[in-house]
């Protein structure tokens, strides 16, 4: 019998232990994200961290179904996502094989201090989708700040190595937008646009971080499926007289998102693509 039967064979034969398929398949329906989404979520985790190691053949499309209590179909949509990705590669019976781990290193630290949202991400191509003057603030958390008169709507599209991680919608008070480049736009941090402006002195500045889904435009723009976790970060500057001047809602994708706080010292850093 060849390796490739003989595995074959074994995969066949071996059983999901009922516990096990129970507790994974409870554990997809607590989330409100897609459950194919999830699998690969779950899938690219295994492959990661070695338990399916690089050229091994992975359990048979049926066994992983019973395992996770989802369809056929749902199983080979999230099989669909890791092939597009080329961890995997399937051959007509033979079976599926994984063929090369997850692909992380576009992640870069940056120190969430304000030196470290000042620098500019290397090798970053950002794209201005949109630029709107003499918008409103949309809702926001920073009620005690106060709002200028208009701000500037700019969206923009971050890409490195062809691949886009960051969709960034920032408002700028419209007085001060005048005063920033179209070049600066295309290769400054958010925060950076109004920290260098002459005659503004950032008096605070904090950012939010939540996990959320996408929503259709971040899907289009990241694309990511509809429902597919991101990063979310909020970053707020206000300036000395109690001025929102700056607001940035910057959703990420959350396969390339991750933070990373030191327990003994140091300052916390974000593991993420700015």
């Amino acid at each position: 019998m060849s390796k490739t039967s003989e595995a074959v064979s074994n995969h066949s034969s071996s059983s999901v232990q009922p516990d096990f398929a129970s507790d994974t398949a409870a554990a997809l329906q607590k989330s409100p994200v897609p459950r194919y989404l999830q699998l690969a979520s779950m899938f690219r985790s295994r492959i990661e961290t070695g338990e399916w190691a690089i050229g091994s053949m992975i359990p048979p499309a049926k066994q992983l179904a019973a395992e996770c209590g989802v369809a056929l179909m749902t199983l080979r949509q999230a099989m669909d996502i890791l092939e597009d990705e080329g961890l995997i590669t399937r051959q007509r019976a033979k079976g599926t094989f994984i063929r090369a781990a997850p692909k992380r290193d576009l992640w870069c630290k940056v120190n969430t201090d304000w030196s470290g949202l000042l620098t500019p991400r290397d090798n970053a191509v950002i794209d201005i989708l949109k630029m709107v003057p003499n918008v409103q603030l949309p809702p926001h958390e920073s009620t005690d700040l106060v709002e200028a008169q208009a701000y500037r709507h700019v969206q923009r599209r971050h890409s490195r190595e062809t691949t886009t991680y960051l969709l960034a919608d920032i408002f700028i008070a419209e007085d001060l937008a005048d005063q920033i480049t179209i070049e600066d736009y295309k290769s400054k941090t958010a925060i950076q646009l109004v920290a260098e402006l002459p005659n503004v002195t950032v008096a605070n500045a904090w950012q939010i971080i939540t996990i959320e889904v996408a929503d259709l435009n971040a899907s289009t723009e990241l694309n990511l499926p509809l429902g597919a976790p991101i990063g979310r970060v909020v970053r707020i500057v206000a300036d000395e007289n109690g001025r929102l001047i700056l607001m940035a809602r910057q959703a990420y994708r959350g396969d390339l998102f991750r933070i990373e706080i030191s327990l003994l010292g140091g300052s916390p850093v974000a593991e993420v693509l700015r």
